[in-house]
This record gives C-alpha cells, structure tokens and sequence, in this order.
C-alpha cells in the first residue's frame, strides 16, 4: 500500500532525551579509583549517583558473579550472587554510536529504585562504576526472578529478554485462556502500580515480563521507561523512539505527549498475543508503522478464540478498548484490571 505522505512527515527521527532529564554525576561516595570488583577487576571510571539513590549503592565485596545468563546489544546480564542472595546483574553497554542512548537506558532503569511490587523486579543496588576491562556505563543489581519470559510461554522458544543465548529453556510453550486472564492480571497490576507512581514503562512486551517458579508474572527491562513528573517539570515533552515498534502506541509514533495510556495500547498487543500465540504483523516494518498511524492497522481479531465462547468475546472487547488510536478513550490500568479480574471468576 503506496504511502500518499512522506513517512517522515509522520515519523520523528530518533529519541533524544535532555541531557539534565537524569544527572550522569552527582556527589556521593563510590569505590576509589583503583579499588578492585568482579574478581580483581579495577574500576575505571569515578562515576556517581545522584543522592536520591544514595541508598542502593553497591557493596561490591558481598557481590559475587557466578555465570553469564546472555547478552544484546543493551549489555550483559549476570546470574550472581549478592549478600548471600540470588540476583541478577546487568552491566549497561557503552554503545559507540549513541552514548546518550546508552546513558539515558542506565539512568531510564533506575525509575523503579527504591520501589517494591509483587509485579514489578525489583532493583536491589547500582553503581556507575565500572570494571577496567569493560566498556559500561554501570552496573544495576536485581532481584532475580529466573530465565523464563512471557515469550518463552506463548511461544515456547529460548528467548531471555532480547538475548542472545539458545542454551535457556523454560517449561512453557502453550497458554490456556484461563493462564493469559491470570498473566494479564499480574501485568495489569503491575502497570498500575508504576502508574500510580508516575512511571510509564514504554516497551512493555512478552520478552520483558519474567514469569517466575511461582508462576508470578513480574514486569522488567525499565530501559525505555521515564518519569512524568521529569518532563512535566522540566516543562519539556520529549518524542520518545525507543521500545518495540511493533508495541508501541500511535500517539507515540506522532511524536505527542506521552501518558500511561502507551502502556495499555502495548498491553493490547501483548494480551492478544498470548490469546492468539501468534506474531502481532508480518510485513516491512516502515509500512506496519505508516499503517498504525494512518489506517489503525490492529492486529486480526478474526480468529476462533475470539468467537467461540463469551470468554473469548470479552476478551475481545478488552483488547479493542486498549488499543483504541485515542489514548483517552483506552481504560486506565485501574479499569482494566478491575475487567480482568472479574474475567478470572468465570474462566
């Protein structure tokens, strides 16, 4: 389908945030130069976090790594040890070709210190130290919550938020109608607790919700996520690029205000995605985009599941109330778990 406007007319160029959205130095004590972490390694760099984060500074000598879980173009994570607990540890990549990209996901994933939800990872500690023998912006410790993804159980493939490494499994590959309703409840909880602390987390997909042994969804990957209050103050209202183009809303893709009405039209696509366990578009990615913004493309809601009981038709109507073009007409986080949750009685 032939575009009849410049698809830069529609689509603003890439993300770029205001360097004073998240202070990359600010006074407070960090390892001296020289001082050694991950086995020996020295730190590199003097970096230090701002004082609202004075509290999850990292106690390197009670840190311990155990083995690499995977990697991507974001960095690495860590399976480790800390204090004597399991965590994980992801050391935010340096990228070359956009610094500010990379520094704003380091500062973007710290939103969620200091903050603690059933379904929400939780930060335990971070530090923009570095070791002396990698190219990172910082080091953030979390709770771990295991190598299995809503990804892995809707499609049953070795998929671990975006990272390369075909050795993980997960026991998962097939989801009832009554395993999504109670999945979507716990993002939907979830979300309406970041939104209720002014947090939107702008790439919420398959891949970034961990499901952990006690089958509890947890919402993670806060790299794109920002603050409302840092743009309300700030008095500036930043076109925002990042996240999964196939998630993200269409006021985004405009360049309008962002609210956490993003996060429903993303869990729209996510929810249909576990009821259909099927892609969300097959096509270019350019026309996809165009076709979202311009002629409201969803993804089909056509297939049996949707017809073939009353369970399946509201599950329908929930998700073309979340998706809807305008943000103000899709239910907050609040509505909508109150809608799932009264689904859950009856599934």
């Amino acid at each position: 389908m032939p575009s009849p406007l410049p698809l830069n007319r529609l689509l603003h160029l890439e993300f770029s945030p205001s360097v004073d959205a998240r202070p990359c130095s600010s006074p407070l004590v960090c390892p001296a130069k020289g001082e050694k972490f991950f086995g020996g390694e020295s730190v590199s760099r003097i970096r230090r976090l701002p004082p609202h984060l004075a509290w999850c500074s990292i106690d390197w000598d009670q840190l311990c790594l155990l083995h690499l879980l995977g990697s991507g173009g974001f960095g690495s994570v860590y399976k480790a040890t800390y204090h004597g607990a399991t965590v994980a540890v992801k050391q935010v990549k340096r990228c070359s070709k956009n610094h500010l990209a990379s520094r704003q996901s380091f500062w973007a994933e710290l939103n969620v210190a200091r903050l603690g939800h059933n379904n929400v990872v939780r930060i335990v500690a971070a530090s923009a130290c570095t070791p002396a023998s990698q190219d990172s912006l910082g080091t953030i410790i979390m709770e771990y919550v295991g190598n299995c993804t809503l990804h892995h159980a809707i499609y049953g493939t070795g998929y671990f938020t975006g990272l390369k490494n075909d050795g993980l499994k997960c026991d998962h590959g097939f989801l009832s109608t009554a395993q999504a309703v109670g999945y979507s409840c716990d993002i939907a909880a979830g979300l309406m607790f970041l939104h209720s602390q002014l947090i939107v987390h702008l790439d919420l997909k398959p891949a970034n919700v961990f499901i952990t042994e006690r089958n509890v969804c947890k919402i993670g990957d806060f790299g794109c996520s920002q603050k409302l209050e840092d743009t309300e103050s700030s008095g500036l209202q930043f076109c925002h690029q990042g996240g999964t183009y196939t998630h993200r809303a269409p006021e985004l893709l405009k360049g309008e205000k962002i609210t956490p009405k993003a996060d429903i039209y993303s869990f729209a696509i996510t929810l249909w995605q576990m009821v259909t366990q099927q892609e969300p578009y097959l096509g270019e990615r350019q026309y996809i985009l165009y076709s979202v913004v311009a002629y409201h493309l969803r993804p089909s809601l056509t297939a049996a599941v949707f017809k073939g009981s009353a369970t399946g038709q509201q599950l329908k109507t929930i998700i073309e109330s979340c998706w809807r073009a305008n943000g103000a007409e899709r239910p907050s986080a609040q509505g909508l778990l109150y809608n799932l949750r009264a689904l859950s009685v009856i599934v």
